[in-house]
């Protein structure tokens, strides 16, 4: 059962500014802090820690101020995702995701119903999950009068039962056209199973889901008007911008991972015995290992700040976005995700050449750091990334758009 300790966030001053949000998120992340690794241990549902994200205002980050959205762009996004994600990795993601899918209905929808789904969003400060697994067999959409109705089973669903509404994908049965809804998470026929059993990202709720005969009505299909989907290329961001997400959560595990490595060593390890030196923090082979991966850590943080500066100006105008400048940004989140993919490995692991071997006790828990990031590495082979980039170098080439590139 979750120890979150509950905060009057009323009390304290409404976040206004990109800093003020960070700084919000930073004070979340102390409090995830205090028993992160006893709730990874757990495992059990991490309402608590939803709630403590609704009551904070971080899910409103991305809605609009005059509905009680934050008002925010993707760019502090970013940042208060990986400030999450240094406290705890699980909730890191489950806010990106949330993000992601909150997003959901302004990547393919109308004006009309983005508008709409955005301002409801902010005003009851929904937590969002999604249905959306590529790799598994479509999920079949048929039609019944003035209504959808979609049928099928995904194998994961993050956000699942902490969530209020759940985005759908589906494909109109006999035909190659998909489509996206906005469901209420308790929508009759939608069943989540608790089956998310993996050695890492415990908390995400990310176990399958299945749809049996879930309805909605056709007006909720997102980007549809009069049964016709109206495309753009802005619906094609989806990959680069998810992807984008993930290396923000994996930067911040591994900050969270050197952030606790350091006080570890500055307070409980102990020198080697024939080192010559009568502290841990002396050891030639320590500092060097700590200015080493924390030098890696902030050369990969500068590439992903700079890369969702980029990709923010596409937000911003989003029926100017070409097939050029798409591809151009997913290249570009391509060569983060790759580097940050390596590096946060790296400093996941290496943390224990610098703590020593009392520090694999199962109360420190530093080995989580390690098991989140192995574990949402694997979404996707990182070679096919590497592959985007050095395709784009030698010939120019533009990544198609698919749901993984």
């Amino acid at each position: 059962m979750s120890t979150v300790t509950p905060t009057d966030w009323s009390v304290r001053p409404a976040p206004r500014t990109a800093e003020d949000w960070t700084a919000r998120a930073a004070a979340v992340a102390a409090v995830l802090a205090t028993d992160a690794a006893a709730r990874d241990r757990a495992g059990a549902a991490p309402r608590a820690e939803v709630r403590l994200l609704k009551d904070s205002g971080l899910v409103t980050l991305l809605g609009p101020a005059e509905h009680g959205g934050g008002g925010q762009n993707w760019i502090t996004a970013h940042h208060v995702v990986r400030e999450i994600a240094k406290a705890d990795g699980s909730i890191g993601q489950l806010l990106g995701y949330h993000y992601l899918w909150n997003w959901a209905a302004r990547l393919v929808g109308t004006r009309e119903q983005w508008e709409h789904i955005e301002a409801e969003a902010a005003r009851n400060r929904w937590f969002f999950g999604g249905a959306v697994n590529p790799r598994d067999k479509d999920v079949v959409v048929t039609e019944d009068g003035d209504d959808l109705v979609f049928t099928g089973r995904k194998s994961f669903s993050t956000g699942s039962r902490v969530s209020d509404v759940t985005v759908l994908e589906g494909v109109f049965e006999g035909t190659d056209r998909h489509v996206f809804a906005i469901v209420p998470s308790d929508s009759e026929g939608l069943t989540f199973h608790d089956d998310w059993d993996n050695i890492g990202q415990r908390l995400t709720e990310s176990g399958s889901v299945t749809l049996d005969g879930v309805r909605t009505p056709w007006s909720s299909a997102a980007g549809y008007v009069d049964k016709e989907f109206r495309p753009r290329v802005y619906n094609t961001l989806n990959v680069p911008t998810i992807q984008l997400v993930f290396v923000n959560f994996y930067l911040g595990i591994a900050a969270g991972a050197l952030e606790t490595a350091a006080a570890y060593t500055r307070t409980k390890a102990r020198s080697w015995l024939h080192g010559g030196h009568d502290r841990a923090v002396d050891e030639p082979h320590v500092i060097d290992t700590y200015g080493d991966l924390t030098a890696k850590l902030w050369a990969v943080e500068a590439l992903a700040d700079a890369v969702a500066v980029e990709g923010q100006r596409l937000h911003d105008d989003p029926d100017a976005v070409t097939e050029q400048a798409r591809g151009d940004f997913e290249v570009r989140v391509a060569a983060v995700k790759a580097r940050a993919t390596d590096v946060a490995l790296e400093v996941t692991s290496r943390i224990f050449e610098v703590t020593g071997a009392r520090s694999t006790t199962t109360a420190e828990g530093l080995d989580r750091f390690w098991r989140n990031i192995r574990t949402h590495t694997l979404h996707d082979p990182v070679a096919y990334k590497r592959r985007e980039v050095g395709r784009w170098v030698l010939e120019g080439e533009l990544p198609e758009p698919t749901w993984y590139s």
